[in-house]
């Protein structure tokens, strides 16, 4: 699949077959998270794979719109360190790693982490060091089913030179 289709086809997965996702899979969906642009190339990003189940249950209890990440094959949990521009590097590595698991075949919902007050259980959940961040909780598994939510078409947003 190339990067404008999948672009275009990528949708958020919710519903997730019983499936295992391969050790290997997972660690190329987050190398290609690491490969995100970055400010200042500061990369303050750290993540966290959990296939185990019961802490995956313990991270969807802990976060109320990510009850399906305990169905989920794996949590790939974002992280920053203290940085300037730690949500808009840790969103990017997030968008890339949504986009590299539509490419291979899985499914995968972004989970808001940044501001929400579950962050910092979570990051001591998963033993991260004082200070970091959670930016985003990402489900990955093979799709049970996929949504089609309609999205606004490019004539209702696109504006040439002013608004």
């Amino acid at each position: 699949m190339d990067a404008m289709e999948a672009l275009r086809t990528r949708r958020s997965v919710r519903s997730y077959t019983k499936e295992r996702v391969d050790k290997e899979l997972l660690s190329d969906l987050v190398d290609c998270g690491r490969l995100a642009a970055t400010a200042r190339n500061e990369q303050p990003w750290e993540f966290v794979v959990v296939t185990d189940d019961a802490m995956k249950k313990e991270i969807a209890d802990a976060a109320p719109n990510g009850k399906f990440i305990a169905a989920a094959a794996a949590c790939i949990v974002v992280l920053s360190k203290p940085a300037d521009y730690a949500l808009e590097d840790g969103s990017a590595a997030t968008q890339n790693i949504l986009l590299a698991a539509h490419a291979s075949g899985l499914g995968a919902c972004w989970v808001a982490g940044a501001r929400k007050p579950y962050g910092g259980t979570i990051c001591e959940m998963l033993g991260a060091p004082s200070g970091y961040t959670l930016i985003s909780l990402i489900a990955v598994g093979y799709p049970e089913r996929i949504g089609a939510p309609q999205k606004r078409s490019l004539d209702e947003l696109l504006h040439w030179e002013r608004f």
